[in-house]
Parts: C-alpha cells; sequence; structure tokens
C-alpha cells in the first residue's frame, strides 16, 4: 500500500526497533533442545530459530473428539464437547523418538488461549477458531452444534488453528501455548494469573478513538477496508455455494428416480429387461454419490469460512493501532496545553478564555510566589509529558514495524492457502462432472446391448 509521509509527532510509523515479544516462553523437553537466546523482563521472550521450528519438531494432532456431560461454573449440568490433543517430539537429543504426550481441551479452553494471544500479541494477525455453531448450511446438514459431522469438521479446524500458531514464527514461542499443549491441570489458572483480561482493551474505548482519531494511518485504514470487503466476499461465496449445494443435492436424488422407473419397466419387458435394471442400477448409483460429493464440499467451505473469520483478525490489529495513534494524539494535545499554561504564566499573557483566566479578573492576580509555585509544577508535568510522549512513539513505531511484517506474512499465506483451495474446488467439480458422464456412458452402453 502507497506509503504517505506524515508528521513524525503525530502518526505512528514504522522504525528499526526491537521486536515485540509477548510473556515468557520456556519451552521444556524437544522445544529447550533448540530454544535460544535471552529473556527480556518486560516481555520474556525465548528467541528461537526456525520460523516453523514446532512443526519441524512437535507434531501436533487433535486426534479425538468425544461427548461428554459436567458441571459448569454455576452448577448445573451441562453436556459438551472435549478434544483430545497428542503432541510428540519428531526426534529427541538422543535420535529416538519420544512418547506421545496427550491431554483432553474444551473449546472454550481454546477461545481462552486465543483471546489471552489477541492481548498479549496485538501485532499479530491470530489464527481464528473454527465455527463453535455451523453457519452457511444447506438444509440437508445440521446445524446442531453437537451433530457428529459437524463436531468433526471442528476438530480439523481446531486441529489446524493449533498448527496455525505452532508455526507462527512468534506465536510458536509463547510459555501459555506451550502449557495449553502440555499442562492439563491448573492451565486455566496460569493463564488468567498473566492479568491479561485486565489489559484487553474496551470495545467502548476502541469505537472512541475510531471515530476521535484524527491522523490515521493510511495504510491500516485501507487494511480496515480490505477486511470488510473479503468478510463480505467470502459471505457471499459461500451463500452461494449452500444454495448450489440444496439444488444439485436436489438433482441428483431425482435421478433416483429414472433407476425405480427402469426397475419397473424391466419387469414387463423380456428383450430389454436386462437392459432396463441394469441402467436403473447405474442412476441409483448416481443418486447416491452426492452425499459423499456435498461431503467433500463442506471441506472447502470450512477453508473459506477460516479466511472470514481471517478478517476479524485483520480488523482487530487496526482497531490497535487506532487506539494506540488516539493515546498518542490525546498526550501531544495535553502535553501542548500545558506548555501553553505555562507561557502564559510566564508572560502573564492569556490567549484564549478559561475558567482561571476569569477568576483572575474577579479575584485579583496571584502573588510570585504562587505563580512560580505553579510554573514549576507545570514544568515538571511538561517534563514528564515528553517522556511519556517520546515512549509512547517509540512504543507505536514498534507496533507498526511488528504489525505490518505479520501482515505481509499473512498475504502471502492467503493467498496461497485461497489459491490452493479454489483449484481443489475446481478439480473436484470436474471430477464430479466426468462421473456423471461415465454414469451416462454406462448407461448408453446397457441401452445398445438391448
Amino acid at each position: 500500500m502507497e506509503q504517505a509521509p506524515p508528521d513524525p509527532e503525530r502518526q505512528l510509523q514504522p522504525a528499526p526497533l526491537e521486536p515485540l515479544g509477548g510473556p515468557g516462553a520456556v519451552l521444556e523437553a524437544a522445544v529447550s533442545e533448540e530454544a535460544e537466546g535471552t529473556r527480556e523482563d518486560s516481555a520474556g521472550v525465548d528467541t528461537m530459530t526456525g520460523n516453523d521450528f514446532w512443526l519441524k519438531k512437535i507434531e501436533i494432532s487433535v486426534s479425538e473428539a468425544e461427548k461428554r456431560t459436567g458441571r459448569n461454573a454455576v452448577n448445573m449440568q451441562e453436556t459438551y464437547t472435549a478434544y483430545l490433543i497428542e503432541t510428540r517430539s519428531v526426534e529427541h537429543a538422543d535420535g529416538q523418538s519420544v512418547l506421545t504426550d496427550s491431554l483432553w481441551r474444551r473449546y472454550s479452553e481454546f477461545e481462552l488461549l486465543r483471546n489471552y494471544l489477541l492481548v498479549y500479541y496485538p501485532h499479530v494477525v491470530v489464527p481464528p477458531l473454527p465455527e463453535k455453531r455451523a453457519e452457511f448450511v444447506w438444509h440437508k446438514l445440521s446445524a446442531d452444534n453437537m451433530d457428529p459431522d459437524f463436531v468433526e469438521r471442528r476438530r480439523i479446524g481446531l486441529e489446524n488453528f493449533l498448527l496455525r500458531v505452532a508455526s507462527h514464527p512468534v506465536l510458536c514461542r509463547d510459555k501459555i501455548f506451550y502449557l495449553f499443549l502440555t499442562q492439563e491441570g491448573n492451565w486455566k489458572e496460569t493463564v488468567n494469573e498473566t492479568g491479561f483480561q485486565l489489559k484487553a482493551d474496551s470495545r467502548l474505548k476502541a469505537l472512541n478513538a475510531t471515530f476521535r482519531v484524527k491522523n490515521p494511518d493510511k495504510r491500516f485504514t485501507e487494511l480496515k477496508h480490505y477486511s470488510d470487503e473479503l468478510q463480505s466476499v467470502i459471505s457471499h461465496l459461500l451463500r452461494v455455494r449452500a444454495r448450489v449445494a440444496d439444488r444439485l443435492y436436489g438433482v441428483y436424488k431425482v435421478h433416483g428416480n429414472y433407476g425405480r422407473v427402469f426397475s419397473e419397466w424391466s419387469a414387463i419387458e423380456k428383450e430389454m429387461g436386462d437392459g432396463l435394471q441394469s441402467a436403473g442400477h447405474h442412476m441409483d448409483v448416481y443418486a447416491s454419490s452426492i452425499d459423499d460429493i456435498l461431503e467433500d464440499e463442506e471441506h472447502y467451505a470450512d477453508q473459506l469460512k477460516e479466511y472470514l473469520f481471517y478478517a476479524e483478525a485483520l480488523r482487530a490489529v487496526c482497531r490497535k493501532h487506532e487506539l494506540m495513534q488516539y493515546d498518542l494524539e490525546t498526550a501531544a494535545q495535553d502535553l501542548a496545553s500545558k506548555k501553553q499554561q505555562c507561557e502564559e504564566l510566564a508572560t502573564g499573557t492569556v490567549r484564549t478564555f478559561s475558567l482561571k483566566g476569569m477568576t483572575t479578573r474577579l479575584f485579583g492576580q496571584e502573588t510570585p510566589e504562587q505563580r512560580e509555585a505553579r510554573i514549576k509544577v507545570l514544568e515538571e508535568q511538561i517534563n514528564e509529558g515528553e517522556q511519556q510522549l517520546k515512549a509512547k512513539n517509540l512504543e507505536g513505531r514498534e507496533f507498526v514495524k511488528n504489525a505490518w511484517a505479520d501482515i505481509e506474512r499473512f498475504k502471502e499465506q492467503k493467498n496461497r492457502d485461497l489459491k490452493e483451495a479454489l483449484i481443489s474446488y475446481a478439480v473436484m467439480q470436474i471430477s464430479m462432472c466426468k462421473k456423471g458422464i461415465q454414469v451416462w456412458t454406462n448407461a448408453k452402453e446397457c441401452f445398445s446391448k438391448m
């Protein structure tokens, strides 16, 4: 996107700063064997080499889903689905494989992990979770979140989420993510002890910043518009696909009537009976094949849905940038106001109307000692404000640098994934049409032998 040269005092810009990190990541077992680097007091990140480090050293899978019953937070009976996460190091220090480690997690725990990542890594396009309840379904597909087919698709989506995080150059280093994979008991307590909920930005504050920020970064504004358009386009595509699936299902199933009619017809024919019976069988096979076809299509629909939800992850990065820019502008405005007050006190000139100026006119001037005391307080506040503004500028530039690097990484991933998904979907449609041609070719041969 085009970069305009904004005012450095008012606009956040990228700068060659140290990478921003989140809370500590002390990786054990196979992870610690390859980890190198220093631990920062503020961020607590262990530096490791290789973007796909986890995928090279550790195999992660969500291998099973299980329906369970238990008590919720208010001691009421509930039914939920638990998912078995298995991790296994590909190669240990002595060259031998390590036994598989496994634990069970609920969907709500996956949500807790992602919410934590969103707070501690605001510059990252955090991978989305699969849908909690089925969306864009066609009429034969159940919208029940306990339906076995839906649970299976969500199992695949949760595994994909973990693989996305594990292959991310920043998120894979996080200690809480590592503990999510290895520590079954007290993991919730551990993540809550980080205090991430207190650091989360409120929706009202984010909305206020969106409307009141004066100098938004053009790149992030364009990215926000792009995420809205991407979400809209994929939503329309999924709706079209659901309508096509409905109609295609009906077209295929109605071919079953050919099978029934040919079978009935064959009963009253002697010379033509065998050919009609065989043709009817091929029509029955054709009618029943649509179930497997549409089941395979759901896989490609889920790939599109992932990027439908990625659009919100992009907007989260943009909202954080707006908040930081708004805080910077507010700090700059407050500093300018204090400087003006200090100048007015020093010169005795009031440039703008103020309550203090009106009070002075009504009740007399301050004594020199009072004025000097106020100037001294203001000078201290100005010095402190300048330091805060400088820190906010550095923080903002670092955020933009890291955020834009991750956005570029995401773009490459998105282009690659969607290209592969659309090509695979087209190949599947071609294969489906070829099977239909083969069915009618077989029926033609049956008619020719009558």
